[in-house]
């Protein structure tokens, strides 16, 4: 678990005897953090009666020593105003603006066994941009979830994903919000507005800490919790860490995938609205780790080049090269990936992953995301529980006015994190939007090479299984993939027709 900056400090000066510990004038201490007492809520489970609804992965959990259970949590949440301005560096400071009961849910991903717990939990911030919750980060993160033993909790932290909304969603025809999906079990649910989502957020991890006779974890001691949020939840997760992190201190690390400029309200209609700046970047005044992690949609198409800051001593910014906001694995591969296949790693061409309902002009991309998102996942984990800092990455090329990425001769963007798919390229992948209605903005481009150019870059197929090897042990080795996944990516590239 984490320790308080001061208490932290005190233990490095304890440890530095040689040194002749830390005298009084060394202990040199910023401001003291405002403190907000987060209220213990109530706990019910797990429920019983009819399926889980949660838009998640499609196996069968017991298939890879997983079970899922479901909780109800309820209390007063609170809505909150700004005290000050809220400035572009995130050190923001608020105050309670009013209350209002709540009652909402969580889903407990966990193993079966006690010995198979690594002792890491991630809370996901479920994402509402469908109209219903979704857990993106579990998608894309899963394999390495379950490899490490972690427990994962998606939490109903919005009022859509609750209470729907009488507004037509993006996905003609769908509507999964719990109590309009299934009244039955989900009918005694009640969200006051997302106003209060900050708070309710909290409370779920101060539940998940403090857990009494109700417990999710059954018995079991986490050593490190760990909040996670993709793309509007990334949003979320960028207030909730400028506003809330540092004076409510209940996680112990931050996972924010895909954020654009900007970020949430911190409140909204009917509370009195306050809106987030133009440009937000994450307060650095942090003693728990935060890892950034972003593709090429969201640095230009969704404007986060405005928010880019430096790497610091809590806070690590990963750029990845020939990735989309959102891509193949989130939307159809990994729903059913197990960690075995190698063919997850293959650069398909794909245009209407779900047919009938997303179905773009050009195929969607296929780029490694998922890869160096299990990375960013065993960074964080280690930086959290051992104190071994993320690595620092290289930035994404941009040059011009208005901003551009800088590419190879191939097309392909330049800097940022390496992986096969750009260094032993069989395609270009971008973050571009590949045309068409709903979504598909989002899920940049895969546009195959053809063969004159396959042959210009390989001489063989031997030649081209060593360049991707090579390219997957330079990532290896600075912390950007994972040995399973380096195994999978070599693997399909020894079946691949290529050149």
């Amino acid at each position: 678990m984490r320790r308080t900056m001061p208490s932290l400090l005190m233990y490095v000066c304890a440890m530095l005897p040689l040194a002749g510990g830390c005298g009084d004038d060394d202990l040199v201490l910023g401001e003291p953090a405002p403190t907000l007492e987060v209220p213990v809520p109530t706990l019910e489970g797990p429920v019983t009666g009819g399926a889980i609804t949660l838009q998640g992965t499609s196996f069968a959990l017991a298939d890879v020593g997983y079970t899922a259970e479901e909780f109800f949590v309820s209390g007063t949440a609170r809505a909150f105003s700004n005290v000050g301005e809220l400035d572009s560096d995130g050190n923001w400071e608020v105050d309670v603006a009013g209350s209002a009961p709540y009652k909402t849910r969580i889903v407990v991903y966990r193993p079966i066994a006690a010995a198979d717990f690594g002792g890491s939990v991630m809370v996901e911030w479920l994402n509402v941009s469908a109209g219903f919750d979704s857990a993106p980060d579990w998608i894309s993160g899963h394999v390495e979830l379950i490899r490490r033993g972690w427990i994962w909790v998606g939490v109903s932290a919005q009022f859509i994903g609750v209470e729907g909304s009488d507004n037509p969603g993006p996905i003609p025809g769908l509507d999964f919000s719990l109590k309009r999906s299934n009244p039955q079990r989900y009918g005694s649910l009640s969200h006051p507005g997302d106003s209060y989502s900050y708070d309710i957020y909290s409370q779920v991890g101060r539940a998940l800490r403090e857990r009494g006779a109700v417990d999710p974890f059954v018995g079991w001691q986490p050593q490190a919790i760990i909040a996670a949020g993709e793309s509007q939840s990334a949003f979320r997760m960028v207030t909730y860490i400028n506003a809330f992190a540092r004076a409510a201190q209940i996680y112990d690390g931050y996972l924010v995938h895909s954020r654009g400029d900007s970020s949430a309200a911190l409140a909204q209609s009917p509370q009195t609205p306050v809106a987030a700046p133009e440009t937000v970047r994450i307060r650095t005044d942090l003693d728990v780790p935060v890892l950034t992690f972003q593709t090429e949609t969201d640095l230009l198409l969704l404007g986060s080049f405005a928010d880019r800051q430096d790497d610091s001593e809590h806070f690590r910014l990963w750029e990845v090269a020939g990735t989309a906001h959102a891509d193949l694995y989130t939307l159809l591969l990994g729903m059913s990936d197990i960690g075995d296949d190698p063919s997850v790693a293959n650069v398909d061409a794909i245009s209407a992953p779900i047919p009938g309902i997303i179905e773009c002009d050009n195929p969607i991309n296929s780029g490694p995301q998922h890869f160096v998102l299990k990375a960013a996942i065993r960074s964080l984990e280690d930086w959290v529980r051992n104190g071994v800092a993320a690595p620092i990455a290289p930035r994404l090329e941009v040059a011009g006015d208005p901003p551009a990425f800088v590419v190879d001769d191939l097309g392909n963007t330049r800097g940022g994190i390496r992986t096969p798919y750009v260094d032993a390229p069989t395609a270009l992948l971008s973050g571009d939007s590949p045309g068409g209605s709903s979504f598909c903005f989002l899920f940049g481009k895969t546009i195959p090479f053809d063969q004159e150019t396959l042959d210009g870059l390989y001489a063989d197929h031997d030649a081209y299984v060593a360049a991707v090897e090579q390219s997957a042990q330079d990532a290896l080795a600075m912390g950007f993939l994972l040995q399973p996944d380096v195994d999978l990516i070599v693997s399909a590239a020894q079946s691949s027709a290529v050149p």
